[in-house]
């Protein structure tokens, strides 16, 4: 499984997030990460909208995740950036047999994402 930059971002981000009691800036994670601010600002107003992060503003602001890090699964964030792309090639009976296997791929990648917590992967 590929990850989309957007999903790469977002992980690293929320992983900051769960390591941190205090909110955190886009230019803190930006910097930790040596990732483009720009980006991530996008990122997260994905993240917010899907009741992830919560942002706060003025000069102790930041953003924290809204929810125990240990309730968030990586598939929860990588989905909201990268959606499942059916397979369609080849001939009808090698077509539905690499259909099949690419299936079983996909549902045991998303469930090793989903039985992994952020609060795992920030330790």
């Amino acid at each position: 499984m590929r990850l989309s930059k957007s999903a790469q971002y977002a992980l690293l981000s929320v992983i900051e997030l769960a390591r941190s009691e205090e909110p955190v800036t886009l230019a803190q994670i930006a910097a930790r990460e040596r990732l483009p601010e720009g980006a991530l600002a996008k990122v997260f107003q994905a993240l917010v909208r899907a009741g992830i992060v919560q942002g706060t503003r003025g000069v102790h602001g930041g953003y924290r995740l809204l929810g125990p890090a240990s309730e968030l699964s990586v598939l929860t964030v990588v989905e909201l950036f990268d959606v499942p792309q059916p397979v369609s090639s080849g001939s009808a009976s090698s077509r539905s047999r690499l259909q099949q296997l690419l299936v079983e791929v996909d549902e045991l990648t998303r469930s090793t994402l989903a039985s992994v917590t952020l609060e795992t992967l920030a330790r």
